[in-house]
């Protein structure tokens, strides 16, 4: 594959990169963050019933298959954390989800709070960022990001 971003057509001939690019949303022209993380509310909805423990070893098991995912892609596009590359926001979602209500406005809370962390990089997402490389580096960061918007919104279930 080329160093530019691939097609929808690409990504079907491999599936590595088809769930690096969030089974495709990836691709928007714009924001692709934001639609890769819409593309993680589906996944969120099948697994937020599960158990709290199948939650938890359900999100690691996709975060650690993440590191593979995202740092091949990036190998084979040759563009390290390619914007389109957005499964590490779905992890992120997932992690931000832990054990909140499934409910609609906790959906769009915890959305708004994962795009927030991940968009505004504070500390110490800002250092994983730019010091972290490859696979990790590109999961690592969206992970601390969901953990940062998790703790918000588990701040807020208290106040409930």
């Amino acid at each position: 594959m080329a160093t530019d971003t691939p097609t929808f057509a690409e990504l079907l001939k491999n599936p590595v990169h088809l769930l690096a690019f969030g089974f495709g949303s990836g691709l928007a022209p714009k924001a692709p963050g934001t639609f890769g993380t819409l593309a993680a509310i589906p996944l969120y909805l099948a697994i937020a019933p599960t158990p709290l423990l199948a939650y938890l070893l359900i999100t690691a098991g996709l975060s650690l298959m993440g590191i593979y995912l995202c740092g091949k892609t990036a190998d084979d596009i040759g563009v390290h954390d390619h914007g389109g590359i957005v499964w590490d926001e779905i992890c992120g979602f997932l992690v931000t989800m832990i054990a909140v209500p499934l409910t609609w406005y906790w959906i769009v809370i915890g959305f708004a709070l994962f795009r927030l962390f991940d968009i505004w990089k504070p500390w110490p997402i800002r250092y994983f960022d730019k010091s972290v490389h490859g696979g990790w580096g590109i999961m690592v960061d969206d992970l601390i990001a969901g953990v940062m918007a998790w703790a918000v919104i588990q701040g807020l279930l208290l106040l409930v």
